[in-house]
C-alpha cells in the first residue's frame, strides 16, 4: 500500500502540471483566436473603406470630366471666343480618357462577376 501511494502521489502531481499546461495553452489559443477574429473584421472594415474611397474618387473623377467636356463644348460655341486645335485636341483627349476609364470599369464589373 505505501508503495502504491508512493507511486501515485508524484503521478497525481504530475498530471495536475499537465492538466495545468494544458488550460494555459487552451486559454492561449482562445485568446489568440479572438484577436485573430477582431484583426479579420478591422482588414474588412478598412477594406470596405478603401472600396468606398475607391468608388468616390471614380465618381468625382467622372464629374470633372463631365464639367471639362461641358465647359470645352460652351467655349467652342461662343463666337468671339476663338478656339485654337489645343482646344479640340483638349476635348477630344478628354473624350478618349472617359471612354477608356468607362470600358475600363466594365470590364472590371464583368470579370468580377463572372469570377475571371
Amino acid at each position: 500500500m505505501d508503495l502504491l501511494i508512493a507511486a501515485g502521489v508524484p503521478s497525481a502531481i504530475t498530471a495536475f502540471c499537465f492538466w495545468l499546461i494544458e488550460r494555459k495553452i487552451q486559454v492561449r489559443a482562445e485568446a489568440e483566436k479572438e484577436e485573430r477574429l477582431n484583426r479579420q473584421r478591422e482588414q474588412d472594415a478598412k477594406e470596405e473603406n478603401r472600396e468606398k474611397l475607391q468608388y468616390m474618387t471614380v465618381k468625382a473623377l467622372d464629374g470633372a470630366l463631365a464639367l471639362s467636356e461641358a465647359t470645352a463644348k460652351a467655349v467652342q460655341r461662343i463666337p468671339d471666343a476663338k478656339c485654337n486645335g489645343d482646344m479640340h485636341k483638349a476635348l477630344d483627349y478628354e473624350q478618349e480618357a472617359k471612354h477608356d476609364l468607362e470600358n475600363f470599369l466594365t470590364r472590371q464589373g464583368v470579370n468580377h462577376i463572372t469570377g475571371n
